[in-house]
């Protein structure tokens, strides 16, 4: 069977998650990567200190996501938070304060792959405004339709997003006027 390329081919990964069918479902989904597993904080931490990711992956209950995430984003490498217990708004805000690209509930799980795409042709750069657009509806119904407007940060936030954007735009149109 022929599959089409993916931006994803040859990518090294880091996967961290306490719960080895998450990992294993994860390692099917991304046969095309050379994925690197870890089920607990100092594997993941080991990894981490040792190699150099195209992305990483956490979880964030019971590895010490948030942690890892800190190490992670220091080290500049791309990190999407994957996660079904700590799934609150709060999570949510510390993920993209401590610089994750992407969090992506486990229910969503089945398009991983297609995000950690958009994730490698964004050149690793945050992907929050496509997560409001995508998923705003799941987290609507998840939080409740006002969760955002309730909370101070999601509100500037995507203002900041939107005006970032919109100057990312302007720019290249310029930039492409110029050749």
């Amino acid at each position: 069977m022929m599959t089409l390329d993916t931006p994803l081919k040859d990518k090294v990964i880091l996967v961290v998650d306490d719960e080895p069918d998450v990992i294993e479902t994860i390692e099917e989904m991304l046969d095309m990567c050379l994925l690197h597993k870890a089920a607990d904080y100092d594997t993941a931490f080991q990894y981490l200190m040792n190699y150099t990711y195209d992305i990483v992956v956490l979880d964030i209950m019971g590895v010490r996501g948030f942690e890892l995430l800190k190490i992670s984003a220091s080290m500049d490498f791309p990190t999407v938070m994957l996660t079904a217990n700590a799934l609150t708004p709060e999570a949510l805000t510390k993920s993209i304060n401590l610089g994750a690209v992407f969090f992506l509930p486990k229910e969503k799980m089945a398009d991983l792959k297609e995000y950690l795409e958009d994730v490698v042709l964004n050149g690793g750069k945050s992907m929050w405004l496509k997560f409001f657009d995508q998923l705003g509806s799941y987290f609507n119904k998840r939080f409740g339709s006002d969760w955002k407007e309730k909370d101070k940060f999601f509100k500037e936030y995507e203002k900041k997003m939107k005006l970032d954007s919109k100057k990312s735009e302007q720019f290249n149109d310029n930039s492409n006027q110029d050749d």
